[in-house]
């Protein structure tokens, strides 16, 4: 017998349970699924033998979904499968609910393209486009950019999230060890690999601190828009006042260099 959510049970019922799982029939076995385990009383834990379950990588659950693929003669591209397998955050039953709701929205042909407009999700190219305009301090064209995302109607708590996940994962390409922590696939890792070799570790760091106050902050503001723009101006600048420091030095050695 497999009883889920088991921890949504009240304490009067787990205590009428109590006695039939102490004496339970021969031929019963109780399955108690649970997320909250915290939450079931201790005389019902103690009881229970415990298997925790962690969440399956992204890699696994592609693999899983492309085996489907092949059974079913069904076409899909490898970014496409990438796109599901991160949306169902480590959850199978959530992959293959949303691999089946969009086999019937693409008539089984499931592009890169379909998958996000389906989903809702923002594509990489964004990402990246802003990273680059940011870094670059380039704040107009971040904030077209911007404008742009939110015409599409996406939300903005999800968007700064995003954009926040987007430069963890420039960090984490900085170094050849934890390259692997990215859970992309290969034409996606490839334009990481590209920009995180652009950027500098530092101002990445910085700007993530800046997106990770930002994405707190929106829960409770009544204009996410505009602290938004705020957000995207500090980190387009960053470093700024460092580097016209740094060419008004070097205009100034220039002018003392220079022949009268």
């Amino acid at each position: 017998y497999i009883i889920d959510e088991v921890h949504m049970l009240s304490t009067q019922a787990f205590n009428a349970f109590l006695k039939t799982l102490e004496e339970p029939p021969k031929h019963a076995i109780f399955i108690l699924a649970t997320t909250e385990k915290h939450k079931i009383i201790p005389t019902i834990l103690s009881r229970c033998q415990i298997y925790d379950f962690n969440r399956i990588p992204v890699e696994e659950i592609v693999k899983h979904l492309r085996a489907i693929t092949v059974k079913e003669k069904i076409e899909a591209e490898e970014e496409a499968l990438h796109v599901v397998a991160q949306k169902a955050d480590g959850a199978l039953r959530d992959a293959l609910s949303i691999f089946d709701q969009l086999v019937s929205f693409t008539n089984g042909n499931l592009t890169y393209d379909a998958v996000l407009k389906n989903l809702h999700v923002l594509d990489y190219d964004y990402y990246f486009k802003l990273s680059t305009y940011l870094n670059d301090g380039d704040y107009s064209s971040a904030l077209m950019l911007l404008d742009e995302i939110l015409k599409l109607g996406f939300d903005p708590g999800h968007f700064i999230s995003g954009l926040g996940s987007h430069f963890r994962d420039l960090l984490v390409c900085q170094e050849p060890k934890t390259v692997e922590l990215l859970e992309v696939g290969n034409a996606v890792k490839q334009q990481y690999l590209d920009q995180a070799g652009a950027i500098d570790a530092a101002w990445l760091l910085l700007a993530l601190k800046e997106a990770q106050q930002a994405e707190f902050r929106i829960k409770t503001t009544v204009n996410p828009r505009l602290l938004l723009e705020i957000a995207l101006l500090s980190i387009a600048g960053i470093g700024t006042g460092e580097k016209k420091n740094s060419e008004s030095d070097l205009t100034g050695t220039r002018r003392i260099v220079e022949p009268s």
